[in-house]
């Protein structure tokens, strides 16, 4: 093991051109105006290559509006003769936008490096999490295949950032890759001290609100009914929700339900006229304790007020819904496998925790597979200047090299 973190210590350089190269191979779905993740997939099954992995499968999922008419998923392994459990590691290749170009001190797309930090769309969220796997396991290779003690699976997904559907969610429909004995870690959530275990998640509602008036000239507001009015006091009397929903609950962080107005959609293009029609969404991450058929019913209702008080419309559609699957166990072999490794890399203790962020994890424990969410993070995911630290990609993978490296039962 001494050999094999001395390797990854010495990966430096290998971290900046990986990072470089996945930065570049702008990988965003289309439903974020990109066209999806195909390069960069490309580029991770020719680095991997180079590693022999036993088992390298394709899994390409029909998506028209692409150029490559698909969505590109990557199963690669390494041991598969051996019948102890598998470590599987599930990374997705999917970036967000940049956002406000105006606030990224550089192009968002060309990596950055200032002493240890690496600046780039992308790079925390969640090429890093693919870079520490990529240097743990080639430190071992390197060393001796041999040394590995289970079977190690590598899972690049696509989509993540916009739902799973031609991603993992339609891996687990139609492919079956994952065992319920096996050590699940999805690197794309966690703390800055790298001790966090989250084994939980919110459920997730997404909420597209429609509101309707009648537009006029704004000198006559008289003749008309401003949408963009209702829709401003809507959203503040959907606060309100706060207090219907604020039961707490210690295993989360925060500890309680959420619900944020975020996105909203452009109305008219002139000054001079009324809007009669507002679009805006909101995200809500709500405790399991609470049904989203109950949140919703409690939404409806402050809806229907503002539509008696203001004589408007409001239409309410579910863009996404996730109800929160039971907890991965604390108990479980992955948690205490992945706190053992936490302890011996870190010299801390682990943290078991729940979040309101959602990640592929959901899809693993509605079907009863144990998995975890760890990484160390710089919390700059879907930041102007996301960066990532070089220590905590090399601290990522000797964790991840333990993992494979000791005999876990």
């Amino acid at each position: 093991m001494k050999e094999v973190f001395q390797k990854i210590e010495q990966s430096r350089d290998l971290i900046i051109q990986l990072q470089k190269e996945l930065t570049r191979r702008v990988a965003i779905g289309p439903e974020n105006g990109g066209d999806g993740e195909y390069e960069k997939t490309l580029f991770i099954k020719d680095a991997l290559k180079s590693l022999k992995p036993d088992i390298t499968e394709e899994v390409n999922v029909r998506d028209e509006r692409v150029k490559t008419g698909f969505r590109p998923n990557l199963i690669v392994k390494w041991g598969k003769n051996n019948p102890d459990p598998s470590i599987w590691v599930i990374v997705h290749s999917d970036v967000v936008p940049p956002g406000d170009l105006s606030l990224w001190k550089g192009n968002p797309y060309e990596v950055r490096v200032e002493g240890d930090k690496i600046f780039g769309r992308g790079v925390e969220d969640n090429q890093h999490a693919f870079v520490s796997f990529y240097i743990a396991i080639k430190a071992i290779l390197d060393t001796d295949i041999k040394l590995l003690k289970h079977p190690v699976g590598l899972v690049v997904v696509a989509d993540e950032e916009t739902g799973s559907r031609y991603g993992l969610r339609y891996i687990l429909r139609y492919h079956n890759v994952f065992k319920k004995e096996d050590l699940i870690i999805v690197p794309d959530g966690g703390n800055e001290e790298g001790t966090m275990i989250e084994i939980a998640e919110k459920s997730m509602l997404w909420l597209r609100f429609e509101v309707y008036g009648t537009q006029c000239h704004a000198s006559t507001p008289d003749k008309g009914n401003n949408s963009l009015y209702a829709a401003a006091k809507l959203i503040v009397n959907l606060r309100k929700l706060k207090e219907i929903f604020s039961e707490k609950d210690p295993l989360f962080s925060p500890p309680y339900s959420t619900f944020e107005p975020t996105k909203i959609e452009a109305n008219v293009e002139n000054i001079n006229t009324i809007p009669g029609k507002d679009v805006f969404y909101m995200d809500c991450r709500v405790l399991p304790s609470y049904r989203l058929d109950k949140v919703i019913e409690e939404i409806k209702k402050v809806a229907s007020s503002i539509e008696e008080e203001l004589g408007v419309k409001i239409n309410i559609n579910t863009e996404y819904r996730l109800d929160a699957p039971k907890p991965t166990p604390k108990d479980s072999l992955v948690v205490k496998a992945l706190s053992e490794a936490i302890k011996e890399v870190k010299g801390k203790e682990a943290e078991i925790k729940g979040i309101g962020g959602g990640t592929v994890a959901a899809f693993l424990r509605e079907k009863d597979l144990p998995a975890v969410v760890w990484s160390t993070v710089s919390d700059t995911a879907h930041k102007p200047d996301e960066y990532c630290l070089i220590p905590n990609i090399i601290d990522d993978a000797k964790i991840m090299a333990y993992l494979m490296l000791k005999r876990h039962a």
